[in-house]
């Protein structure tokens, strides 16, 4: 019998790793001789670079950067064992949690230091990037980054700018003479799981602007400096990626990212993580797969990991996927149409929020869910 397992971070409680060694436990109680791979899973945000850090094998590292407002934070990323790729997300440097509801300001919020942190991995060797750019507290168009990089913004009296917003519609000229030369060096995958464009209603300021403090009665002049940053860009590089889908997220880092780098791919981060784990590699020959999050609900069969998981593994002739999860609602049935055969909540008695969320206790509780299933089988 093989087993592989993928399952999402149960937030607060287990990794993803600590989630799957469970279930690998559960199963070996019942079958000794089975052959079970865990693989990490996440989504490209929140919780990837310690995913991947803890599940493949390297070291965290940190970095002192500007924050999206100014005072500097610590970023945390990670660098693989190959010592060549750098795991990142954004939201270390330039997130909104690193921003007082009460000070967001979207006309200064910048991601200078997600540029200094991408600068800081390349000085260690790093040549090829997963970054994951959601949660963003800003609506730059990324050129706080750029700038961190050495691309340099002037207006028509060629005075240079600083790399926040309000400059947007003040670019006259953009020089990429001082350049970090070794960028050119650089693959950068960017896990991005929206596709808005950069400008319109769909764009980065009416949609996302919002949640950042853009104020409604600002969005049409936002969405008019957005537009004149494209088309200065498109005519420096000849190119344009406005309309390109992804260019809107992280308020225009995605339209950033496709524009002034070289090598890169934005791709739904569940992709960009089963691959960089070779998800599909393992399904070779599996008899089952089991998965799982912390709750299961009709979101899951939106598109959610899980959903993601069994879709492939589906694809590759797996018998079945298992679900396991931290509480399961009403309509979590939902997840059954979407390729998850069964699902389980591993909560095995009444208990509080905390009781359940534990991480000694959460641990238990899905080997001891995940045996009784293989018991059944």
């Amino acid at each position: 019998m093989k087993v592989v397992v993928a399952i999402d971070s149960f937030k607060g409680s287990m990794t993803s790793m600590e989630a799957g060694h469970a279930a690998e436990e559960g199963i070996l109680r019942v079958h000794p001789d089975a052959e079970v791979l865990v693989k990490p899973l996440a989504d490209g945000g929140e919780g990837t670079v310690d995913a991947l850090v803890e599940g493949l094998g390297g070291d965290y590292v940190t970095a002192r950067v500007k924050g999206p407002m100014g005072p500097f934070v610590t970023a945390r990323y990670g660098i693989m064992e190959d010592e060549t790729t750098a795991i990142m997300e954004m939201a270390q440097a330039g997130g909104i949690i690193l921003v007082d509801r009460h000070d967001l300001d979207p006309w200064r919020a910048n991601t200078e230091g997600v540029g200094e942190m991408i600068r800081n991995a390349i000085d260690r060797g790093c040549r090829n990037f997963i970054i994951g750019i959601g949660g963003s507290a800003t609506t730059e168009g990324g050129i706080g980054m750029l700038t961190a990089l050495g691309y340099e913004f002037y207006d028509k009296k060629d005075r240079l700018l600083a790399p926040i917003f309000e400059n947007l519609g003040k670019i006259a000229r953009i020089s990429a003479d001082n350049v970090l030369p070794e960028l050119k060096e650089c693959h950068f995958q960017i896990a991005c799981d929206v596709t808005n464009p950069l400008c319109g209603e769909n764009g980065a300021v009416y949609v996302y602007g919002p949640q950042k403090g853009v104020r409604l009665d600002e969005r049409v002049f936002m969405d008019s400096q957005m537009r004149q940053y494209a088309a200065k860009t498109a005519e420096c590089f000849g190119v344009d990626h406005s309309e390109d889908p992804g260019a809107g997220a992280a308020g225009g880092l995605g339209f950033a990212f496709l524009s002034y780098f070289p090598n890169v791919e934005l791709r739904p981060g569940i992709q960009i993580v089963l691959d960089a784990v070779k998800f599909e590699e393992a399904l070779e020959g599996a008899d089952y797969v089991i998965t799982g999050e912390g709750r299961m609900d009709s979101q899951t069969a939106n598109g959610k990991v899980p959903v993601g998981v069994a879709r492939i593994a589906k694809q590759h002739g797996v018998k079945k996927v298992f679900g396991f999860a931290g509480g399961v609602t009403d309509d979590a049935g939902a997840c059954n149409a979407a390729g998850i055969d069964a699902f389980f909540p591993i909560v095995r008695g009444v208990c509080t929020l905390d009781e359940a969320m534990d991480n000694f206790a959460a641990k238990k509780n899905m080997t001891l869910s995940v045996e009784q299933v293989f018991r059944l089988l």
